[in-house]
């Protein structure tokens, strides 16, 4: 997403120093996004990274640019984290808890609400990148689970993402309690007809 300027054709890796800097800038910007909305002060943000200004605009010369990446840091961790939970727990357990992760993401993207809609050309490839990184993820856990007999084997993964989002969107005052316990409805319909049964979301 983010590379150093190329030598000989091949970007050069990033040092450990430079990744923890802009992990930490990532982190204070989704943060003071969601707390103070998309037009935040960049100071802001760099003072709670614990970063220069000039850093920030180094990296990111335009606001959007700092958005997308943002997003895009969400979405690579929230797909990172199918492989970590499949090697972690059962193929049902992994599958839930994933949901919960990505819950959270789309709960996490309501401060950037606002640059999301406004039609700006630069976010949007967003749409196409999440459903690159999201659906290959989900696809893994649900064969997983569908293998174990643990959910039936038609459930489509960009269906379901899409049908979880659409949950997520509750009354204010009800999240995030609504968006699980619709969630929680939605993964019991997801048994029927599979062989084995399953108790409830993890907690």
């Amino acid at each position: 997403m983010i590379s150093e300027p190329k030598d000989n054709g091949a970007p050069r890796r990033m040092r450990a120093d430079a990744r923890q800097k802009m992990t930490a800038l990532l982190e204070a910007a989704l943060e003071v996004f969601a707390k103070s909305g998309v037009n935040a002060p960049v100071r802001e943000i760099a003072q709670q990274a614990g970063v220069g200004l000039g850093t920030v605009y180094r990296h990111f010369p335009q606001r959007s640019d700092l958005i997308v990446a943002v997003l895009q840091k969400g979405a690579d961790s929230c797909a990172e984290a199918a492989t970590v939970l499949a090697n972690k727990y059962e193929p049902d357990e992994a599958l839930l808890r994933w949901i919960y992760i990505f819950m959270d993401l789309v709960a996490s993207k309501r401060g950037l609400a606002t640059a999301l809609q406004s039609g700006d050309p630069a976010y949007s490839a967003l749409p196409a990148y999440f459903s690159s990184r999201m659906v290959p993820a989900l696809k893994g856990l649900l064969e997983g689970a569908a293998e174990a007999k643990f959910i039936r084997p038609d459930i489509d993964a960009y269906d379901l993402l899409r049908a979880i989002v659409t949950l997520c969107q509750g009354p204010n005052e009800e999240e995030p309690p609504y968006a699980r316990k619709m969630v929680a409805m939605l993964v019991d319909g997801m048994r029927y007809g599979a062989t084995d049964t399953t108790t409830g979301l993890p907690e």
